[in-house]
Protein backbone atom coordinates (compact mmCIF):
# COMPACT_ATOMS: atom_id res chain seq x y z
CA UNK A 1 0.00 0.00 0.00
CA UNK A 2 1.40 3.28 -0.90
CA UNK A 3 4.23 1.98 -3.77
CA UNK A 4 3.22 5.15 -5.31
CA UNK A 5 5.45 7.04 -1.99
CA UNK A 6 8.65 5.53 -3.07
CA UNK A 7 10.98 7.79 -4.52
CA UNK A 8 13.60 6.68 -7.90
CA UNK A 9 16.68 8.37 -5.87
CA UNK A 10 18.01 7.11 -2.44
CA UNK A 11 16.15 7.60 0.83
CA UNK A 12 16.09 6.59 4.38
CA UNK A 13 12.83 4.17 5.33
CA UNK A 14 11.79 4.76 8.68
CA UNK A 15 9.60 2.81 11.01
CA UNK A 16 8.34 1.72 13.96
CA UNK A 17 10.30 -0.96 15.17
CA UNK A 18 7.55 -4.01 15.78
CA UNK A 19 9.04 -7.29 14.61
CA UNK A 20 12.80 -8.63 14.10
CA UNK A 21 11.84 -9.66 10.45
CA UNK A 22 10.17 -6.55 9.13
CA UNK A 23 13.33 -5.39 7.11
CA UNK A 24 12.60 -8.59 4.86
CA UNK A 25 9.03 -7.36 4.08
CA UNK A 26 10.60 -3.79 3.73
CA UNK A 27 13.06 -5.20 1.60
CA UNK A 28 10.98 -6.87 -0.62
CA UNK A 29 8.30 -3.89 -1.23
CA UNK A 30 12.02 -1.50 -2.37
CA UNK A 31 12.86 -4.25 -4.37
CA UNK A 32 15.09 -4.40 -6.73
CA UNK A 33 16.79 -1.61 -5.06
CA UNK A 34 19.18 -2.20 -2.57
CA UNK A 35 19.17 -2.01 1.06
CA UNK A 36 21.18 -1.53 4.31
CA UNK A 37 20.47 -1.28 7.99
CA UNK A 38 21.54 -1.21 11.42
CA UNK A 39 21.41 -4.05 13.62
CA UNK A 40 22.76 -4.40 17.16
CA UNK A 41 26.08 -5.93 17.41
CA UNK A 42 25.17 -8.83 19.84
CA UNK A 43 23.25 -10.45 16.30
CA UNK A 44 26.61 -10.54 15.31
CA UNK A 45 27.83 -13.08 17.67
CA UNK A 46 25.78 -16.07 15.92
CA UNK A 47 27.78 -16.85 12.77
CA UNK A 48 24.99 -18.15 11.48
CA UNK A 49 22.65 -14.82 12.20
CA UNK A 50 26.54 -13.11 11.11
CA UNK A 51 26.56 -14.44 7.90
CA UNK A 52 22.71 -13.87 7.17
CA UNK A 53 23.14 -9.59 8.12
CA UNK A 54 26.41 -9.16 6.53
CA UNK A 55 24.88 -10.84 2.82
CA UNK A 56 21.52 -8.29 3.73
CA UNK A 57 24.06 -5.70 3.90
CA UNK A 58 23.53 -4.88 7.30
CA UNK A 59 25.91 -3.41 9.49
CA UNK A 60 26.84 -3.60 13.59
CA UNK A 61 25.87 -1.03 16.18
CA UNK A 62 27.25 -0.75 19.81
CA UNK A 63 24.11 0.81 21.27
CA UNK A 64 25.61 1.22 24.39
CA UNK A 65 28.92 3.12 22.50
CA UNK A 66 27.57 4.47 19.12
CA UNK A 67 30.78 5.93 17.59
CA UNK A 68 30.97 8.05 14.08
CA UNK A 69 30.69 4.84 12.23
CA UNK A 70 26.91 5.21 13.24
CA UNK A 71 26.29 7.99 10.88
CA UNK A 72 29.02 7.78 8.46
CA UNK A 73 27.93 4.13 7.61
CA UNK A 74 24.70 4.44 6.57
CA UNK A 75 25.24 8.30 4.76
CA UNK A 76 28.24 6.76 2.34
CA UNK A 77 26.05 4.03 1.64
CA UNK A 78 23.06 6.67 0.78
CA UNK A 79 25.24 9.00 -0.87
CA UNK A 80 27.66 6.81 -2.60
CA UNK A 81 26.61 3.64 -3.44
CA UNK A 82 22.58 4.62 -4.21
CA UNK A 83 21.04 1.67 -1.63
CA UNK A 84 17.76 2.74 0.98
CA UNK A 85 18.82 2.87 4.48
CA UNK A 86 16.17 0.72 6.10
CA UNK A 87 15.64 2.44 9.94
CA UNK A 88 14.09 2.12 13.23
CA UNK A 89 14.68 6.00 14.66
CA UNK A 90 13.12 4.19 18.33
CA UNK A 91 16.75 1.78 18.27
CA UNK A 92 14.15 -1.40 19.50
CA UNK A 93 11.51 -3.10 19.52
CA UNK A 94 11.13 -2.86 23.39
CA UNK A 95 10.73 1.10 22.96
CA UNK A 96 8.36 3.58 21.02
CA UNK A 97 10.79 7.10 21.98
CA UNK A 98 12.66 8.06 19.24
CA UNK A 99 15.90 9.33 18.81
CA UNK A 100 17.69 11.99 17.09
CA UNK A 101 19.94 9.51 14.02
CA UNK A 102 17.21 9.58 11.63
CA UNK A 103 17.35 13.11 11.07
CA UNK A 104 20.95 13.50 11.51
CA UNK A 105 21.28 10.67 8.63
CA UNK A 106 19.22 12.91 6.49
CA UNK A 107 20.82 16.24 6.98
CA UNK A 108 24.33 14.68 6.21
CA UNK A 109 22.79 12.70 3.11
CA UNK A 110 20.21 15.03 1.66
CA UNK A 111 17.76 11.81 1.53
CA UNK A 112 14.66 12.09 2.08
CA UNK A 113 12.56 10.31 5.74
CA UNK A 114 10.20 7.89 3.98
CA UNK A 115 7.64 6.77 6.50
CA UNK A 116 6.87 2.66 6.57
CA UNK A 117 4.96 0.55 8.84
CA UNK A 118 4.04 -3.05 8.89
CA UNK A 119 1.00 -4.55 10.15
CA UNK A 120 0.77 -8.64 10.59
CA UNK A 121 1.42 -11.11 13.29
CA UNK A 122 3.65 -10.13 15.83
CA UNK A 123 4.88 -13.43 17.08
CA UNK A 124 6.52 -16.33 14.90
CA UNK A 125 3.80 -18.60 15.50
CA UNK A 126 1.38 -16.12 13.69
CA UNK A 127 4.02 -15.13 11.22
CA UNK A 128 4.08 -19.00 10.22
CA UNK A 129 0.62 -18.96 10.60
CA UNK A 130 0.71 -17.27 7.29
CA UNK A 131 -1.48 -14.32 8.66
CA UNK A 132 -2.34 -11.59 6.67
CA UNK A 133 1.18 -8.85 6.55
CA UNK A 134 0.45 -5.30 4.84
CA UNK A 135 3.39 -2.72 4.75
CA UNK A 136 2.26 0.52 4.13
CA UNK A 137 4.18 3.30 2.81
CA UNK A 138 3.61 7.10 3.00
CA UNK A 139 5.04 10.40 1.76
CA UNK A 140 7.91 12.25 2.38
CA UNK A 141 8.33 13.53 5.98
CA UNK A 142 9.21 17.41 5.42
CA UNK A 143 12.44 17.95 6.08
CA UNK A 144 14.32 21.56 6.01
CA UNK A 145 17.97 20.59 4.66
CA UNK A 146 18.94 24.27 4.59
CA UNK A 147 18.02 24.81 8.47
CA UNK A 148 20.22 24.06 11.12
CA UNK A 149 20.07 21.07 12.79
CA UNK A 150 18.95 21.45 16.53
CA UNK A 151 17.27 19.96 19.28
CA UNK A 152 13.70 21.50 18.22
CA UNK A 153 13.98 20.36 14.30
CA UNK A 154 14.96 17.02 15.59
CA UNK A 155 11.62 16.89 17.51
CA UNK A 156 9.40 18.52 14.80
CA UNK A 157 10.75 15.79 12.79
CA UNK A 158 10.15 12.80 15.57
CA UNK A 159 6.88 14.79 15.82
CA UNK A 160 6.10 14.03 11.93
CA UNK A 161 7.41 10.85 11.53
CA UNK A 162 4.89 9.56 14.20
CA UNK A 163 1.98 11.14 12.83
CA UNK A 164 3.04 10.02 9.06
CA UNK A 165 3.10 5.87 10.93
CA UNK A 166 0.31 6.63 12.74
CA UNK A 167 -2.31 8.26 9.54
CA UNK A 168 -0.42 5.14 7.56
CA UNK A 169 -1.59 2.76 10.14
CA UNK A 170 -5.33 4.43 10.56
CA UNK A 171 -4.90 3.50 6.47
CA UNK A 172 -4.04 0.21 6.81
CA UNK A 173 -6.70 -0.80 9.80
CA UNK A 174 -8.71 2.13 12.22
CA UNK A 175 -8.70 -0.63 14.93
CA UNK A 176 -4.50 -1.62 14.77
CA UNK A 177 -3.00 -0.98 18.65
CA UNK A 178 0.52 -1.45 18.27
CA UNK A 179 1.61 -2.76 21.93
CA UNK A 180 5.53 -2.90 22.41
CA UNK A 181 6.44 -6.19 23.70
CA UNK A 182 7.93 -6.37 27.70
CA UNK A 183 11.61 -7.23 27.18
CA UNK A 184 12.91 -10.08 28.55
CA UNK A 185 15.58 -10.26 31.14
CA UNK A 186 18.25 -12.80 30.21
Amino acid sequence: MGKENLPDKPFILVAPHRTWWEPIFFALVISPREATFMAKKELFKNPILRFILVHAHAFPVDRAHPGPSVIKTPVKALKKEDKVLIMFPSGTRYSEQLKGGASLIAKLSKAPLVPFVYQGPLSFGGLMKHKQITIGVGPEIDFDFKAKLDEKQTKQVNDDMEKAWDRIDNEIDPSFEYIPPEKKNK
